[in-house]
């Protein structure tokens, strides 16, 4: 890893490389930092490690309560480096460092479902902030009613900036479900709800997916607020539809059309790299002569609010009672749960 920081370090040093490559420029750079990052992490643990050693060396074989008090903390030290390092070295996809497209699609159910949308957008903001990433959200369609958790969400997409952000959150992927008593229902019915979570890498390179020019219709609208209100007079937001695929992506964050059809065009091509991905794997899987189901049957967690409280992954087997820590952004557990079964 230092040898590649001195390789890129030398790489932005030549002349004119930022005004020439300003693209290759930026990637050069966040590499960098991303590399001196990691590389503390190892020379942090290595230093607890020697630090272990020379404690054991010095104590002999009769430690005081001193002594195995701070060994102890020491270790604890050590091992949560070395836990963390090796969460990271799991994720070995080409685009697992980068940031990522979260979107999320509210099912059938009206308000109750478009209520559930909002609550998992939360989530996710929350488990954003907590690692320190940025989540902007570059499209909104939000629903006609005002819930519990404010305006409900038809469909919603975040770009989350930060190191690891897609090797992390793509396990996120596929249905969410959740069980409650409905707070729409004058009878106070249990109701279930779902919701698609899509997780993309926000940056795909343009020799990945080819998209040719005559193979794209691009529309242009004013972007909406809660409730269906227009919130730009001004036709600013951008869709882009790709006419082979019938696939779609818009966007409406920002205050030109060139930069919104920018970050729809960017996040067209995130999705026609996954549905190529999909494509290879229902290849594979159709060697192997196993079933595929459909996106929408991939359940995989539910929240159940009431008869009882529980969230339950259904790939791991992970599950906890604390269902107002979940949705506040506390999901480390269950997708350090989903990292580690891929081993």
């Amino acid at each position: 890893m230092k040898e590649e920081v001195l390789r890129l370090e030398g790489e932005l040093a030549a002349p004119y490389f930022w005004q020439n490559n300003p693209d290759r420029a930026r990637e050069a750079s966040s590499r960098i930092a991303a590399l001196k990052k990691e590389i503390e992490r190892w020379e942090e643990m290595t230093s607890e490690a020697h630090t272990l050693e020379e404690l054991w060396a010095l104590a002999g074989k009769n430690p005081d309560p001193v002594f195995e008090k701070e060994f102890s903390e020491r270790l604890d030290r050590a091992e949560a480096y070395f836990s963390e390092l090796e969460v990271l070295y799991l994720f070995s996809g080409k685009y697992d460092r980068g940031n990522a497209l979260v979107s999320i699609y509210a099912g059938a159910g009206g308000k109750d479902a478009e209520d559930w949308g909002a609550m998992l957008l939360r989530m996710y903001e929350r488990y954003a902030e907590s690692r320190g990433w940025k989540a902007t959200r570059i499209h909104e369609h939000y629903g006609e009613y005002h819930g519990p958790s404010g305006w409900g969400i038809k469909n919603v997409t975040l770009a989350v900036i930060g190191e690891f952000a897609y090797g992390f959150l793509k396990h996120e992927r596929g249905v969410h479900r959740l069980v409650r008593i409905s707070p729409f229902s004058a009878q106070s019915l249990r109701h279930t709800s779902f919701a698609l979570v899509e997780v993309l890498p926000e940056f795909v390179a343009p020799e990945e997916v080819a998209v040719r020019n005559e193979d794209v219709t691009i529309d242009f609208f004013r972007s909406s607020g809660p409730g269906g209100q227009n919130v730009n007079k001004r036709e600013t937001a951008v869709r882009v539809t790709h006419i082979p695929t019938g696939i779609f992506a818009a966007a409406q964050s920002e205050r030109t059309q060139e930069r919104n059809r920018e970050l729809a065009m960017r996040h067209l091509r995130a999705k026609l790299y996954q549905r190529e991905l999909e494509r290879q794997e229902a290849e594979r899987k159709g060697i192997r002569g196993d079933q595929i189901s459909a996106e929408w049957g991939s359940q995989i967690r539910s929240y159940v609010l009431h008869p009882y409280q529980l969230v339950k992954d259904h790939r791991t087997g992970w599950e906890t009672s604390d269902i107002a820590g979940v949705l506040d952004g506390e999901i480390e557990a269950f997708i350090d749960a989903a990292v580690r079964s891929e081993r």
